[in-house]
């Protein structure tokens, strides 16, 4: 199995990069979602908590479109702030079986993401851009789907985690460091008109 890992400024984007996954064959317990919560978007959408999500076991179940989206949960990441989560990264990344989870997952999320492949370099520009707002995707495929997935991200809007790490480092930016203090909403909402195409 290969790791694809695609980093979204818009939810959107990556709720249609989770959708042509699945309507590619990659099963849902093969993808994770990690987004941003800070300001509260996804708890609009909530059909409220009935168990646990699906794929990673966390619940508070909020909507979304495929499988995967059903089962969103809320968690909180050290530096980043609440977000909402699903699927096997997030569970390795908390280290948790069922219900809420709060605080260190952080190193979790680095280390789970460098542990299935991704360099630590772009785990760490990944963890950044949740932190300024963004949605993570991460898929387990197998080697002959990779470039098909890969391209599937690219499609839906992902961000180069070259050039947002050029991006971030002309603000003195080197890696992400949890003991920062997460963005506010109206940061989130700045960073994200700052790449609103």
């Amino acid at each position: 199995m290969r790791t694809v890992t695609g980093l979204f400024d818009d939810y959107s984007d990556a709720s249609a990069a989770v959708s042509a996954l699945e309507a590619r064959g990659v099963p849902s317990s093969d993808i994770s979602i990690v987004s941003n919560n800070v300001d509260e978007r996804h708890n609009d959408e909530s059909n409220a908590a009935k168990g646990a999500g699906t794929g990673a076991g966390i619940g508070a179940a909020v909507g979304g479109v495929g499988g995967l989206l059903t089962g969103l949960g809320i968690m909180a990441i050290p530096g980043v702030g609440p977000v909402v989560a699903a699927g096997w990264l997030a569970a390795t990344a908390a280290g948790a079986v069922a219900g809420a989870v709060a605080g260190g997952a952080t190193g979790g999320l680095i280390g789970a993401l460098t542990e299935s492949g991704v360099s630590e370099d772009d785990a760490h520009v990944y963890a950044e851009g949740v932190r300024r707002g963004g949605t993570l995707v991460t898929a387990k495929v197998d080697e002959s789907l990779q470039a098909e997935a890969e391209a599937i991200l690219r499609r839906s809007s992902w961000v180069d985690p070259d050039e947002r790490r050029a991006v971030y480092a002309e603000d003195g930016w080197t890696r992400f460091d949890d003991s920062r203090a997460p963005y506010g909403p109206a940061e989130i909402e700045q960073e994200r008109l700052r790449y609103r195409r």
